[in-house]
Formats: C-alpha cells, structure tokens, sequence
C-alpha cells in the first residue's frame, strides 16, 4: 500500500513526455478512470488573480446552504492536501494514497504521460466523486481553453476574476487576447460572472457570451461600498446587500466579494438554495490563508503571498490603508526566474529594511545575492541561509513598534510558520 509521501513523491516526478498542448492526455486518464468528473457540477473559476480568494467564498457560502462541497485550489500554502478539500476538511493522506495508487498504473500505460498538474486534477475529479460532493468549486491552473480543469462539460457557473498580463508566452500578449483564451471555461448552457475589466476586456466577455446564449453577469464593482475596515477584517455593502463582513483584508478582496455575490445569485437563479443569510455567514466565516494574513500581534507579523504586478498594486494598497505610519521591516525570498525588480520597487518607499531569506525551491534565489540587490537601492539588508534565522532576526528588528510583513515567494510560507511556532 502506498503512503501519502511516497504518492506525493510519484505526483511530483512525474515529467511530460510530449509536447503537444490540449486536453487529449487528461481526457484519455479520466476515460480510463470511468470518468469520475461527469457525475459532478461545477463552479469553474479561471483568472490571473483572485481566483482561491473567491473560490473559498464561493465554497463557503454553498457549505453554509448545506450542500456537500468540493474545492479544488493551486497551489498549496502549507501542505499538498489543501488543494483538494470537502467541506473545509483537505484530502486525508489515506485517499489521497489510495486514489493515487488507483490512478498510477492507469497514468503509465498511457502513450503520452500526463503533466503533474493533468495528473492532479484527475485524482482530484476521482476525490470528489468519492465523497458524493453536490458541487464542486473548481479553479483553472493556468488559462482557460486549455487547462486540464476544462475537460469538464457545462458547469453551473463559470466565472474569471480579475486578468493581467501572466504567463503571456502561453496565454496571449495582451489582456484582450488573455480574456479569450480565460474565457474558454465559458460553455452554452451555463451563467457566466465576472470582475470588471477594460471595456477591451469587457468586449471579449460579451462577445463570447453572445456567441454561445450565455447569460452574463458583471460583478456590481458600482455599488460597492466599504463601511469600515481594521486588521480584525472588512465592513461592506454591495447594492442591496448592506454591512457584510468579511474577515480578508484589502480593497481588492472586496472586489473578488462582489464577484462571489454575482456567483451566489447566478446560482440561486439556476435552482440552487441558497439564502441571504446563507451568504452573509460564508463570506463572514472564509478562510483563505497566506494573503495579508496576521500570523502573530506582538510585533504585528503579516504574511502576504502576492508576487506578480498586481498582487503588489494591492499589496501597496493594504500597506497604505493598514500600515500607515508604521516602522516596516519586510522579509523576503524570490525564486531566480521572477521579475524580482519590479515586484520590489513599489514596495520601496514605505520599507525601512530587509531580511532576505532563501526560499526552499530548487529555482530559489541566494538569500545573500537578494540582499545585495537590495543594498544596491539604498536600503539596508541582511540574508539568512536558514529561514528560522530570518525570521528571529526581522522579528528582533521589529522590535515593540515595528512590523514584520513577509511577501515574495509562496513557496516560503510554509517555512515561516513552522519557524513562527518554533521561537
């Protein structure tokens, strides 16, 4: 019998054998699965950011109404069971050993390997089935049109949250041509929500929706409202929705709420039962960790795992609206291949110094090397080899009147709470 490690190990080793991009490899798995995903129904998710934010609203909210919920999310911040979960609890490590030994010798005899992500998609449809869910949220990895995800046949709604220029050699050099390409989740038959975009962006939306008969909303951004906000979470109203609170923090999570509210009433409208108070509680009680999340109050310690041009436009945002005036010591790590430049020089005017960590990837970047980039801008910087090291150090700095905010790879998240519960 395999263990939890030792498929999460065959998970991880798995490389692609062919270069052809589509769908063929995960439709051939699933076909020799007896197709687990077509018993399901779906929430499909696609977008650049925001996609698990909204996601988890979405699921919590289904779970409040009292339906059996799957969520399927990438990447993990902890561990790899989060990425798959029924009613708030993860994957345990015997399904997912069982599932995985199920799914191996069905993967090998193909011609043509299945990628990692391919592969865990299919244990996941396999998962879900398993456990009888009503519903299952699930979000895209990477696009849309050609995500392993969209093997699925109409879900009930299909939404795309917030787009930017990502993963342009795959998905398109400009927003319009990334819409389009997101927009491959959108199936006729289905309700169709989304955030708000360039009118070019909008455009593409509808012109989809019209091709295909799909009933399309756009998240009510117009009648949203923040009525009050602290590090304890957010007040909002969104048309006629008043004072919901929500435990995200952030001007851009209300954003992917207004997306969700739209989700909710797509949802009700296709015969789902869901109640208002059904959707105050979801979204009261999400819980999405590892974005703006308060780790430990003495000093204040804040972990963020925004990385690309937009997750720092609200990063900054958060930082102004909740951080204003506060001694700011970030510690941080980066993969090598990121755009590390740009992700630092917003942040840049409000950072009093840095503590460079190295993140536990194998793409990461020497915690030494980040630190004297940094210096080279004028601000002081230290590295630490180990990441517990980093982290007593950026807490040290803090001392009683400053704050730790860490941001700049997910892959180190994991690290800096184990060493937080460490000290």
């Amino acid at each position: 019998m395999m263990t939890a490690n030792e498929a999460i190990e065959y998970i991880h080793s798995v490389c692609w054998k062919g270069s052809i991009p589509g769908l063929g490899r995960t439709q051939e798995l699933l076909r020799l699965m007896g197709n687990p995903e077509k018993g399901l129904k779906y929430v499909h998710i696609a977008g650049t950011n925001g996609k698990g934010s909204t996601a988890a609203m979405t699921a919590s909210i289904l779970r409040k109404a009292g339906y059996c919920v799957g969520l399927y999310t990438s990447p993990y911040i902890y561990r790899f069971n989060e990425r798959m979960q029924v009613n708030g609890e993860e994957i345990t490590d015997t399904e997912l050993a069982e599932i995985t030994e199920y799914v191996k010798p069905l993967a090998s005899s193909m011609a043509e390997s299945p990628t990692e992500f391919e592969l865990v998609s299919c244990i996941g449809f396999e998962f879900f089935k398993r456990r009888n869910c009503d519903i299952v949220v699930l979000e895209v990895g990477m696009g849309g049109a050609m995500d392993s995800t969209n093997v699925i046949e109409c879900p009930e709604v299909a939404v795309i949250t917030n787009i930017g220029l990502d993963h342009t050699e795959v998905l398109g050099d400009t927003v319009e041509k990334i819409a389009e390409t997101k927009s491959g989740i959108f199936k006729e038959g289905c309700h169709a929500v989304v955030y708000r975009g360039s009118e070019g962006v909008e455009a593409v939306y509808d012109r989809i929706c019209g091709e295909k008969n799909i009933k399309l909303r756009k998240a009510d951004f117009a009648g949203l409202r923040s009525v009050a906000h602290s590090l304890d979470g957010q007040v909002f109203d969104c048309g006629e929705r008043k004072n919901i609170v929500l435990p995200l923090l952030g001007d851009h999570q209300l954003h992917n709420a207004a997306v969700v509210l739209g989700v909710a009433d797509a949802l009700i409208e296709r015969g789902w039962k869901i109640t208002e108070q059904n959707i105050y509680d979801g979204i009261r009680d999400v819980r999405w960790p590892g974005r703006f999340d308060i780790m430990r109050r003495d000093p204040l310690f804040i972990i963020d795992g925004g990385h690309n041009p937009q997750c720092i436009e609200a990063l900054v945002k958060n930082i102004e609206d909740y951080l204003v005036g506060k001694r700011l010591i970030v510690l941080t790590g980066v993969l090598a291949d990121k755009d590390y430049v740009d992700m630092y020089r917003p942040v840049m005017p409000y950072v009093s110094e840095f503590v460079c960590i190295t993140p536990p990837n194998p793409r990461r970047m020497k915690a030494a090397q980040l630190a004297e980039y940094l210096r080279a801008t004028g601000k002081p910087a230290e590295g630490y080899e180990e990441i517990i090291d980093g982290v007593r150090a950026a807490i040290e700095k803090a001392g009683d009147d400053g704050v730790v905010l860490s941001f700049g790879s997910l892959y180190s998240i994991g690290s800096i709470r184990d060493a937080l519960d460490a000290l």
